[in-house]
C-alpha cells in the first residue's frame, strides 16, 4: 500500500524544513532507517531516515522547496500496513468528553436565560422609579455574586443610558499599499536559503514582538590583552586548545547570569520564565548567515573546557555537521561581531530569550587614568535586552558585573581556575 513520508519536526522551534537533496529516486528499494533525503532548517542540515521500508513511488517536494512539518513529501509503497505512533488516535477519544462539557455549558447559559435575572426589591424599586423595564435590565452585567445585579450596576446603566451618544469617529485614512520590489534591468535576484529566509522570519518576529531596550559599557582589557599574547602559545602546546577572548567573554558572562538571573530568562503572558540551565548561544557566522550554537550547562565548565567547546562548535558549524542537540535550548546569547571590526553593536534579542550580548572589537585608545594619559586595550560590551522582562538598573549591573570580571583577571593558573 501507498504511505505517505512527512516533513518531520526536526527541533522544538522548527515548524519547516527544505529539501536539500533526495538520496533516493523514485523506483529504489529502501530499507527502514536507511537515509532517504537531506532536510535542511534554520539550525541544521540532517539526512532523515526512511521512517519504514519499501519502495520510494513519487517524490511530492522537489529540491529547494520548502514545505511546513507534517507536509507529505513523498510515497513509499509497503507491503504491509504502516501501524500509527502511540500518539495518534488519542485526542479523538477525548472529543466526546469535550462536546459533552460544551453542551452542559450551553444547556446552563439558556437554562439561565429562560429564567431571567434575579433582582432585590431595592434594584426592582430603582429600576421602576427610572422606569426601566426588566426587559431591558435583563441586559445589565451584574457585578454581584453569581452574576447578580447590583443597586450600582443599574446606577452605571442609567447613567449611560442618558449620556448622549458620542459623534462617530472620523473615517480612518485607508493604509497605504505595501511596498513591492522587483528586480530592475541588471539586477540580480539572490534567491533564498532556508537559512536566510529563517533568520528574516525569526528577527522580525523578534523586533515586532519584543520591546528591545539597549545598554553599552566600556571595559579595559589591557592586561587580559597582555596575558593572552604572552601565554597563548603556551597555552596551545599545554591544553591542545586555543584560548581566545570569547572562552573569557562566556566564562564571564556565566558569573553574571548567576549574580542576575533575571537576564536568564524567558518572557511568557503567565509570568516570568526563570531558567535553572546556563546555556550560553554563541553566533557563528556562516557563507550564507548566522547560526547559534550552544554551550549546554556552561555554569559547570572551566574555562579550558569552554574553550573547547568553543572550539568542537565552531568546526561542526563550519563543516555542515551541527546536530540538533548542538542548536537547542540556549537560554542566552553572546555574538562577537567584534571579530569583523565592529566597535558599537545592538543585535536583535532570539525568540524566547530575554537579552543578547555583543562582544566589540579590542582597539587601543588613549584613556584618562590618575590625571593621566595612558594607552589602554578597549572594548564595548553591548546588551540588547526585553524590557518587558527587566529594567536598565538591573541590565547595567549585569554589564557591570562582566566589566569587573574582565578586568581584574590577574592571569596565572589560578588565575584561570577561578576564573
Amino acid at each position: 500500500m501507498a504511505t505517505e513520508v512527512k516533513m518531520p519536526q526536526l527541533g522544538e522551534s522548527t515548524y519547516e524544513g527544505a529539501i536539500g537533496k533526495w538520496l533516493k529516486q523514485p523506483g529504489d528499494k529502501v530499507e527502514r532507517f536507511e537515509p532517504l533525503v537531506e532536510i535542511i532548517t534554520d539550525k541544521v542540515n540532517v539526512e532523515m531516515p526512511a521512517p519504514f521500508g519499501g519502495t520510494l513511488t513519487k517524490i511530492l517536494v522537489t529540491e529547494g522547496a520548502t514545505v511546513a512539518v507534517g507536509t507529505p513529501i513523498a510515497l513509499m509503497e509497503t507491503a504491509d500496513a504502516v501501524p500509527s505512533g502511540d500518539g495518534e488516535g488519542k485526542a479523538p477519544a477525548a472529543q466526546p468528553r469535550t462536546e459533552a462539557r460544551v453542551a452542559a455549558a450551553a444547556s446552563a447559559g439558556a437554562a439561565t436565560k429562560e429564567e431571567g435575572p434575579r433582582l432585590s426589591p431595592v434594584v426592582r424599586k430603582l429600576a421602576e422609579e427610572h422606569g426601566l423595564p426588566l426587559a431591558e435590565l435583563a441586559q445589565v452585567q451584574g457585578s454581584g455574586a453569581g452574576g447578580r445585579i447590583t443597586k450600582e450596576d443599574v446606577t452605571k446603566y442609567l447613567e449611560t443610558r442618558r449620556a448622549p451618544a458620542s459623534p462617530a469617529a472620523p473615517a480612518r485614512p485607508a493604509p497605504p499599499p505595501p511596498v513591492t520590489t522587483a528586480p530592475a534591468t541588471g539586477d540580480q535576484l539572490i534567491k533564498l536559503t532556508p537559512l536566510r529566509r529563517s533568520i528574516a522570519q525569526r528577527m522580525a518576529q523578534s523586533k515586532r514582538e519584543i520591546p528591545h531596550a539597549y545598554g553599552v559599557i566600556e571595559v579595559d582589557m589591557t592586561t587580559l590583552v597582555r596575558w593572552r599574547e604572552a601565554h597563548k602559545e603556551q597555552w596551545r602546546a599545554r591544553e591542545s586548545v586555543n584560548i581566545t577572548y570569547t572562552a573569557f567573554f562566556v566564562k564571564a558572562a556565566v558569573e553574571a547570569l548567576k549574580a542576575f538571573p533575571v537576564v536568564n530568562a524567558s518572557w511568557s503572558e503567565e509570568g516570568i520564565i526563570l531558567r535553572k540551565a546556563i546555556n550560553i548561544g554563541l553566533g557563528i557566522a556562516l557563507d550564507d548567515g548566522l547560526i547559534v550554537a550552544v554551550i549546554k550547562q556552561a555554569d559547570q565548565k572551566s574555562l579550558v573546557g569552554i574553550a573547547r567547546e568553543l572550539e568542537t562548535l565552531g568546526k561542526r558549524a563550519r563543516a555542515g555537521k551541527l546536530t540538533l542537540e548542538d542548536v537547542q535550548g540556549g537560554t542566552f546569547t553572546i555574538t562577537n561581531p567584534g571579530v569583523f571590526g565592529s566597535i558599537w553593536s545592538m543585535p536583535i534579542i532570539l525568540p524566547g530569550q530575554a537579552a543578547i550580548l555583543a562582544t566589540d572589537a579590542i582597539v587601543k585608545r588613549p584613556m584618562v587614568r590618575n590625571d593621566g594619559i595612558m594607552i589602554r586595550d578597549i572594548m564595548h560590551l553591548g546588551l540588547s535586552f526585553d524590557h518587558r522582562i527587566f529594567d536598565g538598573a538591573a541590565a547595567d549591573q549585569f554589564l557591570h558585573r562582566i566589566r569587573e570580571k574582565l578586568e581584574t583577571f590577574a592571569g596565572g593558573d589560578a588565575a584561570l581556575t577561578d576564573f
